[in-house]
C-alpha cells in the first residue's frame, strides 16, 4: 500500500491580503513558512519516493520547507503547471471584499464556489479538474501503483480536484470542502 499525501501551500501574501491569486506568482508569508514547517513536523515519519508541485513559487517554497524539515531534500521534485491553482482570470489581484461590493456577494460566491461557472476569462473548478486528473492518472498514479509514497504540494482548487477524484465526491460535495493551508491530507492507496 502506498500513501498519497496532499498539502496546500502555506499562507501566501495575497491570502493574507484577501486577494484572488490564481496563476499570479505570489510567495508565502512568515505564517505560511511556519505552516509549512508544521506540516513537515507532522510528516517526519513518512518516506517519499518523489514529490510533485505546481509551477508557482508559493507551492514550491512550501514543498522546499517540508522536505528540509523531513530531511528528504534529495528526492526527485517534479514541477508542472498542471497542478497550478485555478486561473481566476480578470479577478486575479482584486480584493475579494471589494469585488463582492462591485459585482454582488452572490455573483462572487458563484465564481468562487460553483463547480462549473468560471470567473471572466478564468477557469471553473471543473476546468481545473479536467487539467489535474489526467495529469494525476498519467504521472502520479503509476508511482502509487508501484507502492511508492508521493507528496503533492499544490493549491486549494487543484487539490480540491484530486480530493474529489480520490473520494468520489459529487460537484455539490466538493464545492463545500475547505482545504486548510499547510495541513497534510493522507490517502492510503491500494
Amino acid at each position: 500500500m502506498a500513501k498519497l499525501i496532499l498539502v496546500r501551500h502555506g499562507q501566501s501574501q495575497w491570502n493574507l491580503e484577501n486577494r484572488f491569486t490564481g496563476w499570479k506568482d505570489v510567495d508565502i508569508t512568515e505564517k505560511g513558512k511556519a505552516e509549512a514547517q508544521k506540516a513537515g513536523e507532522e510528516l517526519k515519519n513518512e518516506k517519499f519516493a518523489l514529490a510533485y508541485t505546481s509551477a508557482l513559487k508559493r507551492a514550491q517554497h512550501t514543498l522546499g520547507i517540508i522536505l528540509k524539515e523531513i530531511h528528504q531534500e534529495d528526492i526527485p521534485v517534479i514541477k508542472d503547471k498542471a497542478l497550478n491553482e485555478r486561473c481566476y482570470g480578470d479577478l486575479e489581484g482584486l480584493n475579494k471584499a471589494e469585488t463582492a461590493q462591485k459585482f454582488g456577494d452572490e455573483q462572487v460566491h458563484i465564481w468562487r464556489r460553483s463547480y462549473d461557472v468560471a470567473p471572466p476569462n478564468g477557469e471553473s473548478l471543473k476546468d481545473t479538474y479536467d487539467r489535474v486528473i489526467p495529469y494525476y492518472e498519467s504521472e502520479i498514479k503509476p508511482h502509487l501503483d508501484k507502492g511508492e509514497n508521493v507528496l503533492v504540494v499544490a493549491h486549494g482548487n487543484s487539490l480540491r480536484s484530486l480530493i474529489m477524484y480520490m473520494e468520489k465526491l459529487t460537484p455539490e460535495q466538493i464545492v463545500k470542502r475547505e482545504i486548510a493551508t499547510g495541513e497534510p491530507i493522507i490517502y492510503n492507496v491500494d
